[in-house]
């Protein structure tokens, strides 16, 4: 079986950062869309970035922010790779110049291979459960049945994902990596530690 990547999102506390770096997350997600509740600001980012030991990757996310804000948050932080939530179009996401994953929210009847397919440039394809009026961090699965297995994208799955079911999310769906916020979470914004190393032991089937 392949190795199957963890993303712990919505870090808001430097102390959460190192519980998901000491856990094993490959990745941890910072959120630049200020009506999240698991919002942080650029100072509290670069306390977050500058705790991190080394091979974590950071990953921005944000949501149909204009160029001006984007480069505001790029130009103060070092990040890895820029996770687009909103109704970016390639083109806009490739402006930033920085490896990009763009999340699409899956509702039924979708198509997701030709919805995959207008993002070429993406470093990989994020796929989140549909909610109206919400870009993500909704706590929701989708239908896993409507993922194609001979996608050419690496796929991150997400979207109410827990420690109970995401070994049988992997077993489904087969994707590259996976990506959790609510579903290891104390309250909004404050990771459960437990939760994490949990969640962290399940992708690694342990």
């Amino acid at each position: 079986m392949p190795v199957v990547r963890s993303k712990i999102c919505g870090i808001t506390r430097v102390e959460d950062a190192l519980i998901a770096a000491e856990a094993g997350a490959d990745a941890i997600g910072l959120v630049f869309y200020a009506k999240s509740p698991r919002a942080v600001t650029v100072p509290q980012a670069q306390a977050i970035i500058a705790a991190l030991p080394p091979f974590v990757t950071t990953v921005g996310l944000f949501v149909d922010a204009n160029g001006d804000e984007l480069s505001r948050v790029l130009d103060a932080l070092p990040l890895d790779l820029l996770q687009f939530h909103g109704d970016e179009t390639a083109a806009a996401c490739e402006a930033a110049r920085r490896p990009y994953l763009k999340a699409l929210r899956v509702r039924p009847g979708d198509d997701v291979g030709a919805r995959i397919e207008a993002y070429p440039s993406a470093a990989g394809i994020l796929l989140d459960t549909y909610v109206p009026g919400v870009p993500g961090g909704t706590g929701e699965a989708f239908d896993w049945s409507l993922v194609p297995h001979d996608l050419q994208k690496p796929i991150i799955l997400a979207g109410g994902l827990t420690p109970a079911n995401v070994a049988d999310a992997i077993a489904r769906v087969r994707p590259y990596g996976v990506d959790v916020s609510g579903g290891v979470e104390a309250s909004q914004g404050i990771k459960d530690a437990e939760k994490v190393r949990a969640f962290v032991r399940a992708v690694r089937g342990g």
